[in-house]
């Protein structure tokens, strides 16, 4: 893989037209907080890449550029859905840039999104997933919150935007498991395990209370709490996924990561695709049934390892 460029300071020219399209996105077009931050992400990535190639200005811009900036995600390991997101933000951004006038050519207009096709997403190995959930220094407060983060989006295969929106009322140690509230205002109640329960109640007890400002009472009924004592970001908890896998040298691990892998380990423990269809929150076991895909070809590749004929087998097409 290509080493991602080493990130440089912001040129202006980049600051004021991200500045101007995010405020095009929030109070022209009324997006979402949670979706004007997607963009803002996605177009960050683009400015921290091409800047440490020497591009100080979006106008400098060239098509090929663009389409290596994806090349380098792809190669880096993402996943096509991520990819024709980061294209799709591309090219409403400069379209935007290109009417304003701050550019004088689109040149993202015929920036294509890759092909999707069937994508069967990664899934860490029990071992790695081991060494992930490891890697936090439960030395410090910090360390003992993401031990318990990684603990429950692991145990629980929880979206990462669940998991933040925990109050400490929808946790229910003594009869392991948790409330999660979903998309679309659905609930769910999904069961933790022993080893999960356990890192919660060490954050809790001991490490939670030391991250609420000095002298607070109870600022807030959040779980998981930011270096400041507010509740912890859906950004700040995917940076603590991130540093963890590095950490672990698993290679990029993101919250969804743990959400493929939990629902992938849970089939290929003996669980019904419907009960995994319950515990995920999917509305249709369609985007389940995805999973028991996947689960399939780990099995062929453990049969292709372990079985004394698989080899010879594999000459054949067998």
């Amino acid at each position: 893989m290509p080493e991602r460029p080493i990130p440089a300071p912001m040129s202006e020219a980049w600051r004021e037209t991200l500045d101007a399209f995010l405020d095009h996105l929030a109070l022209e077009r009324g997006r979402r907080a949670n979706t004007v931050d997607a963009y803002r992400r996605d177009a960050e990535d683009l400015i921290r890449t091409v800047v440490g190639w020497g591009i100080d200005h979006p106008g400098e811009l060239e098509l090929l550029t663009l389409r290596r900036y994806l090349a380098d995600l792809a190669d880096r390991g993402y996943a096509r859905a991520t990819l024709a997101r980061r294209a799709a933000t591309i090219r409403t951004w400069f379209a935007f840039l290109a009417e304003r006038g701050a550019i004088a050519r689109d040149v993202a207009s015929l920036l294509q999104s890759p092909t999707p096709g069937r994508h069967l997403p990664r899934v860490l190995r029990v071992d790695e997933v081991t060494r992930l959930l490891e890697a936090p220094d439960a030395r410090t407060a910090l360390g003992r919150r993401d031990r318990a983060l990684l603990e429950l989006l692991y145990a629980t295969g929880a979206r990462v935007g669940e998991a933040c929106g925990l109050d400490l009322a929808d946790l229910d140690l003594p009869q392991l498991q948790v409330h999660l509230d979903g998309k679309g205002g659905k609930q769910r109640i999904v069961p933790l395990g022993v080893p999960a329960v356990d890192a919660l109640r060490t954050y809790l007890g001991a490490a939670r209370p030391m991250l609420l400002p000095a002298g607070a009472v109870a600022v807030t009924d959040a779980v998981f709490l930011g270096a400041r004592g507010g509740r912890l970001g859906t950004r700040d908890a995917r940076t603590i996924v991130e540093r963890a896998a590095r950490a672990a040298g698993v290679g990029h691990v993101t919250p969804h990561t743990l959400r493929h892998t939990a629902a992938t380990h849970l089939l290929e423990g003996g669980a019904d695709v419907r009960q995994v269809q319950e515990v995920l929150g999917h509305s249709s076991l369609a985007t389940t049934q995805r999973y028991t895909h996947l689960s399939r070809g780990r099995l062929r590749e453990v049969h292709a390892a372990a079985h004394p004929r698989a080899r010879s087998s594999a000459h054949y097409g067998g």
